[in-house]
């Protein structure tokens, strides 16, 4: 049996010229979630992250923070594998062709905003760079791909990602389908950790959305 850790990015930069890249907070955030493995002993034989600026900060401030990329600690995980196949939906960009005026809005009231475009991004309509059901099938494939890894006894992989990808593995091994996904989505906070098992009967929600390494007035969800 393997064990699966999904952990979302740390808080990134809404209300700037790059979204894309760890706040402040997010960074303190990615480094408290490695300082809570260093305390508990945490052991990972495997690191995978997405390919955006946010999955690679979070990945370097997580496992520099936990001591795990130190040569001495773990020689078995100097670092992590980049699959693009974790990659975030382009949520800006569905806000913005569902409503133009969104990212000049508060982030309650994007966030509003991302809400409807998703349902109509997931009903097929609209002219999106990435259809939903493209987006459905190239995260599942890449967590297919994870499972194969941790299929293999002992092996314990992390996967650095985002809210979108969680939201719809979680929402696909709980309902046996993505009817859950924007429900779980929207409640996903910044460098949380979803744990899935993987045995001989395939994977399985273990805990979804721990965030217990925060202090409260760290916890966002933005």
């Amino acid at each position: 049996m393997g064990t699966l850790y999904l952990v979302r990015h740390g808080q990134a930069s809404f209300g700037t010229e790059d979204y894309d890249r760890l706040s402040d907070l997010g960074a303190r955030q990615s480094a408290a979630l490695g300082s809570s493995w260093e305390a508990g002993g945490a052991v990972f034989t495997d690191a995978i992250a997405g390919g955006m600026v946010r999955h690679a900060q979070t990945a370097i401030a997580a496992i520099d923070a936990s001591g795990l990329g130190e040569e001495d600690a773990d020689p078995s995980l100097p670092g992590y594998d980049v699959d693009p196949r974790w990659n975030e939906y382009d949520h800006l960009g569905i806000a913005t062709a569902f409503d133009p005026t969104a990212m000049t809005k508060s982030s309650k009231e994007f966030q509003a905003a991302l809400n409807e475009a998703i349902k109509a991004w997931r009903a097929g309509q609209g002219n999106f760079s990435e259809p939903y059901a493209a987006f459905r099938e190239r995260v599942m494939a890449g967590f297919e791909s994870a499972v194969q890894i941790a299929r293999q006894k002992g092996r314990r992989v992390l996967v650095f990602t985002s809210g979108g990808p969680i939201a719809m593995i979680t929402s696909q091994l709980i309902t046996g389908s993505d009817e859950a996904f924007q429900k779980l989505n929207d409640v996903i906070v910044n460098s949380s950790v979803t744990t899935v098992m993987v045995g001989g009967t395939g994977p399985r929600i273990l805990t979804f959305n721990d965030h217990g390494h925060l202090p409260a007035g760290d916890v966002t969800f933005r």
